[in-house]
């Protein structure tokens, strides 16, 4: 990982600004460091980095950062909101000013499910809205709709209990999964809905590797 370990990765991370105004139905929140860093640790042992890395939903730009200082050559992040990829710019830059290498990452504005990327051969990494809003139901399948498209491997984050949901769509898209993991996902307060200052929710991580 470029000479950083998993913690180190984190740390670095952890200047990842959030949203000052995050989109209710976009789902938009703040990846966590620790997570971040898992996957990319994960990714980089076994060489998805070494592909074409492209952060669907990038939002603050935390997967393409982080696989940016981690190695990748090539990073793209693609995000709807304009506002989001002008923060994740204004991340990569902060990140890179704190001495932390962030090669050249290209930011594209684009519907991940309209993406304008050429099918097969790289890496993609999301983090998808959970569905946890009105129209946003199923919405992790959309991700991973474009991701059995573009890529060999796959990285995405998902709410509890959707291993079953994952696999079954894996299978039917000639995939397979090969990593399986829960993972903590702490949100801070941030919309009307909220109840509690901080919530931590259970989340589930998973690797594909795309049958070609």
């Amino acid at each position: 990982m470029a000479g950083l370990s998993r913690r180190q990765l984190a740390r670095t991370l952890e200047s990842v600004d959030d949203f000052s105004d995050p989109a209710v139905e976009l789902e938009q929140y703040l990846t966590p460091p620790e997570l971040a860093a898992h996957v990319l640790h994960l990714a980089s042992l076994h060489g998805d980095l070494e592909r074409r890395v492209i952060d669907l939903g990038t939002g603050t730009g935390m997967f393409a950062i982080g696989a940016s200082i981690a190695g990748a050559d090539r990073v793209v992040g693609i995000d709807v909101d304009l506002d989001a990829l002008a923060l994740a710019r204004e991340n990569a830059r902060a990140v890179d000013r704190g001495g932390d290498r962030v090669r050249d990452v290209d930011w594209i504005l684009g519907d991940v499910t309209r993406h304008p990327f050429a099918t097969a051969g790289a890496t993609a990494i999301s983090n998808p809205p959970f569905g946890a809003q009105r129209g946003n139901r199923h919405a992790d399948r959309t991700f991973l709709e474009t991701a059995s498209a573009i890529a060999d491997v796959s990285y995405t984050v998902h709410n509890e209990g959707s291993q079953a949901f994952v696999e079954s769509f894996a299978a039917d898209k000639g995939g397979d999964v090969t990593h399986a993991f829960r993972a903590e996902f702490p949100i801070d307060r941030r919309f009307e809905f909220h109840t509690a200052d901080r919530e931590t929710l259970e989340a589930e991580v998973f690797r594909i590797e795309w049958d070609r």
